[in-house]
């Protein structure tokens, strides 16, 4: 999940505040609610021109195959 970036507009809907100071996630941090669905959609964008010829994917796993060895 932490190579999706988070649109610089939506940024601010991470933020959080500590002691040391107030920050916001560039990256999509785990346990937001729809994180799931947004990098489903990211691995659909990147290899879905491949999905079901040698590649299947699932959530954050990606399974490779081929008729061959």
């Amino acid at each position: 999940y932490n190579q999706v970036e988070v649109g610089a507009a939506d940024q601010h809907k991470t933020t959080f505040t500590t002691p040391w100071g107030t920050f916001a996630y560039r990256r999509i941090p785990f346990g937001l609610i729809n994180v799931g669905a947004t990098f489903q959609r990211e691995m659909d964008l990147a290899f879905g021109s491949l999905k079901g010829k040698c590649i299947v994917l699932y959530l954050d796993d990606l399974n490779v195959f081929s008729k061959t060895r």
